[in-house]
């Protein structure tokens, strides 16, 4: 895993990664905050959030047909104690505020893992 890969992956989010990173962000208030293109073993997230072990991958087109790889990966993540949660790139562009109530019930369902006191 090479932190450059790490970042052109960072400097190159499709719309639907950098809308949500945009929204993740405001959330940071509430004590989580997320990382983009993080790197967990040979995987990068989408975005994490190591306090509460939450990994979110947002999946476009180009998943189709990657299933069974996206279940490896998902095994290994969770494996290591991450929970991971999908959501589509439709859903992140004609439904961010549904999205983000999806991530702030996890994270909240997830708080006694470690999120720190604001």
């Amino acid at each position: 895993m090479s932190i450059k890969r790490a970042r052109e992956l960072r400097n190159n989010m499709p719309e639907p990664e950098a809308k949500l990173w945009d929204a993740l962000r405001e959330i940071k208030p509430l004590g989580f905050h997320f990382r983009r293109q993080v790197p967990i073993g040979p995987y990068y997230a989408d975005f994490a959030c190591h306090q509460a072990k939450l990994v979110i991958e947002v999946d476009g087109d180009s998943h189709a047909g990657r299933e069974a790889g996206d279940a490896r990966r998902d095994g290994f993540l969770e494996s290591v104690g991450f929970e991971v949660l999908r959501v589509s790139n439709v859903d992140v562009m004609q439904n961010l505020d549904g999205v983000m109530r999806e991530v702030v019930d996890l994270l909240e369902q997830r708080d006694g893992i470690g999120r720190k006191d604001s």
